[in-house]
C-alpha cells in the first residue's frame, strides 16, 4: 500500500516537472538568448541556458532601433485603465446579479453568459465603426473602451459575492447600513483575492492584446508595445538575440504583477468558484 502511494507521488512530481519544463522552458530559453553576445553560438548543441559571456547590450539594441519605452508607457495606460474600470464594474455589476432583487436578474446573468460565446472577431467590425463615430479612433481611449468591462470577470466577481453568507449582509442591514454601505464595507473587502484575479486578468488582456490596438490605432507615437515589438519582430526576424530580448521586456510587467499578486489570486480562485 505503501509502495503504491510512493509511486503515485513519484508520478505525479514527473507530471509536474514535465508541465514546469513546458511552460517555463520557453521563457527561460528566450531570457537566455537575450543575454548572449554576438559571438556565442545560440543553436548548439546541446542548448546552453547559461550564456558564457551575459551582456545587456540586446536590450540597448531594441532601445535603440524602436522607441520601446514609449510604446511600454502607452501599454501601462492602457493596461492601468483595463484593471481600474474591470475592477470597478465587474464588482458593481457583480454584486448588483448575485445580491440585489429585481426583475430581469437572470436574464442578466444569461446576457453576460452569452456575451463570453461571441468571438472577438465577429464584432471588432463593429466596434471600430463605433469608435470612429464616436471620434476615438487612433486614441488610446479607444483602445480601452471595449474592454472596460469583461463578461468573464463580472461572472467571477458574481459567483465570489454569491459564495458570501447573507447572514452577514443581513445583520447589517438590521443595524441600518444601506446597499452602498453592505458592498463597500462588508461585501467588497470580503471578496479581495477575486478583485485580484479580476486585476490581473484585465491587465494581461490589455497588455497583450495586439489585433484591436492595431486596427483602432494608426499614429506610431501612439502604439502600444505589442504592436511596436511586431516591428522588431518583422524586420529583424533574423536577429534571434533582438527578438528575444524585446519579447523578455514585453512579458517582465506581467511576472512582477503576479508575483505582487499571487497570495490573492490563489485565493480569489476558491472565492470565485462556479456556485450554480
Amino acid at each position: 500500500m505503501r509502495g503504491a502511494r510512493t509511486g503515485e507521488l513519484v508520478l505525479r512530481y514527473v507530471l509536474l516537472l514535465a508541465v514546469l519544463a513546458l511552460t517555463v522552458g520557453p521563457f527561460l530559453w528566450q531570457l537566455s538568448t537575450s543575454l548572449k553576445g554576438p559571438t556565442e553560438d545560440i543553436y548548439s548543441s546541446p542548448p546552453s541556458f547559461v550564456p558564457s559571456d551575459p551582456t545587456l547590450h540586446n536590450y540597448e539594441r531594441v532601445a535603440d532601433t524602436i522607441p520601446v519605452w514609449d510604446y511600454a508607457l502607452n501599454s501601462l495606460k492602457v493596461a492601468g485603465a483595463n484593471v481600474v474600470t474591470n475592477c470597478v464594474g465587474s464588482a458593481l455589476a457583480g454584486y448588483a446579479l448575485a445580491r440585489l432583487r429585481y426583475r430581469g436578474r437572470r436574464a442578466a446573468t444569461l446576457a453576460f453568459v452569452l456575451a463570453m460565446l461571441v468571438p472577438v472577431e465577429g464584432i471588432i467590425i463593429a466596434q471600430f465603426t463605433t469608435m470612429r463615430e464616436l471620434g476615438l479612433n487612433n486614441t488610446l481611449i479607444g483602445v480601452v473602451l471595449p474592454g472596460c468591462i469583461g463578461a468573464m470577470n463580472v461572472l467571477l466577481m458574481r459567483n465570489a459575492f454569491l459564495n458570501l453568507p447573507y447572514e452577514i449582509e443581513e445583520a447589517a442591514y438590521v443595524d441600518g447600513a444601506n446597499v452602498w454601505q453592505r458592498f463597500l464595507r462588508i461585501a467588497l473587502p470580503s471578496v479581495k483575492g477575486t478583485v485580484a484575479v479580476v486585476a490581473i486578468f484585465a491587465f494581461m488582456g490589455a497588455w497583450d492584446d495586439f489585433l484591436w490596438p492595431l486596427i483602432v490605432l494608426s499614429d506610431p507615437s501612439k502604439f502600444t508595445l505589442t504592436i511596436g515589438l511586431n516591428y522588431l519582430h518583422g524586420t529583424f526576424a533574423n536577429d534571434e538575440r533582438l527578438v528575444a530580448a524585446g519579447t523578455v521586456i514585453a512579458v517582465a510587467p506581467l511576472i512582477a504583477l503576479f508575483a505582487c499578486l499571487q497570495r490573492y489570486f490563489f485565493r480569489g480562485v476558491g472565492e470565485g468558484a462556479v456556485k450554480g
